[in-house]
């Protein structure tokens, strides 16, 4: 980073090289759409390109990272409710090595994170999807840990009400023996699915 700060053409290229993998999962796993997560993507490597200067180091680049890319996708999540649209979702082809159950849970479980409100569904991503600690989301998110705890706990909450009645479906269960809710970690993450191509020009090239 202090390498793209000064000046250095081909800096910015190794951070995203290292980070976008990561980066795309977030912005893939909020949003629940692939053209509107990787127009995200896309803004927020602009925005990050081009305040890089910004980062004081008071937290490791990851996070500032992933602190652009989340305010990005809410950025969009509250445009998107200002102008509500009927969303298609996002119509993956499944991994050979996925079976059609599998399948109807990753998209279930995309569709219930689409239900939440967008601040405990991005602390629900960021912890339960990409393994953070709760200090690490706080840092991204910029609230109190104490905020990302009772986040996450009120989406999980609400993710267990609307799942457990699919799966009891799914599986043939009445509703006297549900089984317990399927956990949200990485539900919607096909192996192979990586980050589109993304360019970022600004005067710059890399």
């Amino acid at each position: 980073m202090a390498d793209h700060v000064a000046g250095d053409a081909g800096a910015f290229a190794v951070l995203v090289a290292r980070h976008r993998d990561r980066l795309w999962a977030v912005a893939m796993r909020t949003l629940g759409d692939r053209e509107e997560a990787a127009d995200a993507l896309q803004d927020a490597l602009i925005s990050a390109f081009r305040n890089a200067a910004s980062y004081r180091g008071e937290a490791a680049v990851t996070t500032w990272l992933h602190r652009v890319v989340v305010n990005a996708c809410l950025d969009r999540v509250r445009r998107r409710q200002a102008r509500p649209t009927v969303p298609l979702g996002d119509t993956e082809v499944a991994h050979r090595r996925d079976d059609h159950h599998s399948t109807e849970v990753r998209l279930d479980v995309r569709a219930a994170l689409a239900t939440l409100p967008p601040a405990q569904r991005a602390a629900i991503v960021l912890v339960d999807m990409e393994d953070m600690s709760v200090a690490e989301a706080a840092q991204v998110l910029g609230v109190a840990e104490g905020t990302v705890k009772s986040r996450c706990s009120r989406g999980r909450a609400a993710l267990a009400l609307i799942l457990r009645p699919q799966r009891a479906v799914a599986t043939g269960q009445n509703g006297g023996n549900r089984g317990p809710a399927p956990h949200v970690a990485h539900p919607e993450a096909p192996p192979g699915d990586t980050v589109p191509p993304t360019s970022v020009t600004d005067g710059k090239g890399w």
